[in-house]
């Protein structure tokens, strides 16, 4: 007898209701969940390597844009820091039922305002199959159920480690429902209709693939849709350091979304800082493009910036360089062209520094670093569930602060409104409880 495949209604469903039952575990077993995903994970590496290879020789044959290709690529020692992410979370204190206000309101009545999981997240990304886990490892210690959609292109991978991830949760009785993979177009498309059972998107993708996802949506969404980064180099920088700061932010990941795309450069100090960086960047491989002032001091060493270059996310060994009349100058570029990701200045003068971090506005504002610390395992989250880079919170890298919400509970002994209302109303204490 054959027997018809649920509709993804019925299957979200089905997650909602894992997810309800792992909320109500406690934060030992819900730990006692992601240190299993991570063994899962160790012991399926194999597999999990090998269904990657297969993606990236798809991809190369496919013609992948270069970016994408380093986001898809997950090699035995990225999967090792994966697999170290996921233990991490397992340390971070449990999100869940956490008392944030405990207040009298009069004698006998009690107002709580406690923690709780969001519910079902729906998470779109591109080419990161290193995202879903994190994302799981997340949401199932923050009490969440979680629907996963990747590209295409990380289909293999994306398979191996939710079978794995599955593995561990059932080793430990946990419904693997409520770790969910989807794995076709259309299936995006109806993830974004289900506004009844899904509460949070998270895309994680290009510009124009988040922006899609905003606008085809009433379920709220959490993400950035542009990373245009800039490090400016003060006129009191050290040299040697800003290279240095440079160079790591735009080489170390460049496909990253913290990866910078434009540098500013002080005129007092780009006549002995540019000739410094040049050559070192020239060496990494980096193709330079500069404006007027910047071309006139390093010659026909870099190719002309265009004004669509201050606009540009590219995600690849390419740098933009202007250079700028003063600090406010570099800080009226950044608002304009930047995407409130993440900035950063070099400088030893510590005004200068206080008067950037103050007036650029971002998720992110950075002294004397790279950009490329703007991430959840660097500020110890553990891992992130992406970056927003919207003004309300969560903010930045988001790890477990954003998959909760709160609610408030009020327990009492026959206490009524009316009580507190009129002539001889009885006042409130609202005395705030240890």
């Amino acid at each position: 007898m054959l027997t018809s495949t649920p509709d993804l209604k019925t299957l979200a469903q089905q997650t909602r209701s894992a997810a309800r039952r792992l909320a109500a575990l406690s934060g030992e077993a819900r730990n006692q969940a992601v240190g299993a995903i991570a063994l899962a994970l160790e012991a399926a590496a194999p597999e999990i390597l090998a269904a990657n290879a297969a993606d990236c020789a798809a991809a190369l044959e496919e013609g992948l844009a270069k970016p994408l290709y380093g986001r898809l690529k997950l090699d035995e020692t990225k999967l090792r820091g994966v697999i170290a992410g996921v233990r991490d979370v397992a340390r971070l204190a449990d999100p869940v039922g956490q008392v944030q206000l405990h207040r009298e309101l009069d004698t006998g009545l009690v107002l709580k305002r406690i923690t709780c999981p969001l519910g079902v997240l729906g998470v779109i990304f591109e080419s990161r199959p290193d995202a879903l886990v994190q994302i799981a490892s997340l949401a199932i210690k923050s009490g969440n159920g979680v629907i996963l959609k990747g590209g295409r292109e990380a289909v293999r991978s994306c398979e191996a480690l939710t079978k794995a991830i599955h593995q561990g949760l059932s080793s430990v009785d946990l419904d693997p429902a409520v770790v969910r993979l989807l794995t076709t177009r259309e299936e995006t498309v109806a993830l974004l209709g289900l506004d009844q059972e899904v509460d949070l998107i998270i895309p994680r993708g290009s510009n124009a693939f988040v922006r899609f996802v905003q606008e085809n949506t009433r379920i709220p969404v959490l993400g950035h849709a542009d990373g245009i980064c800039h490090l400016y180099v003060d006129r009191a920088a050290d040299v040697a350091q800003a290279v240095a700061i440079a160079l790591d932010a735009k080489t170390n990941y460049p496909s990253a979304c913290n990866a910078i795309e434009t540098l500013l450069v002080h005129e007092a100090i780009a006549p002995k800082f540019l000739p410094a960086m040049v050559p070192v960047f020239q060496s990494a491989g980096v193709e330079l493009r500069g404006d007027d002032r910047t071309q006139a001091l390093v010659g026909a060493a870099i190719e002309p910036a265009t004004e669509a270059d201050w606009a540009t996310e590219y995600g690849d060994l390419v740098l933009a360089i202007r250079v700028v009349d003063s600090l406010e100058a570099a800080i009226a570029h950044i608002n304009t062209y930047g995407s409130r990701h993440t900035e950063a200045i070099a400088t030893q003068d510590d005004a200068a520094a206080a008067t950037f971090i103050s007036q650029v506005d971002a998720a992110g504002v950075f002294h004397n670093c790279s950009t490329r610390f703007a991430d959840g395992f660097r500020y110890g989250f553990g891992a992130e569930v992406g970056i927003s880079t919207q003004k309300m919170p969560p903010r930045g890298p988001v790890g477990l602060e954003g998959l909760v919400t709160y609610k408030y509970q009020l327990l009492g002994n026959g206490h009524i409104v009316n009580t507190y209302s009129g002539e001889h109303a009885r006042p409130f204490t609202h005395r705030d409880l240890a």
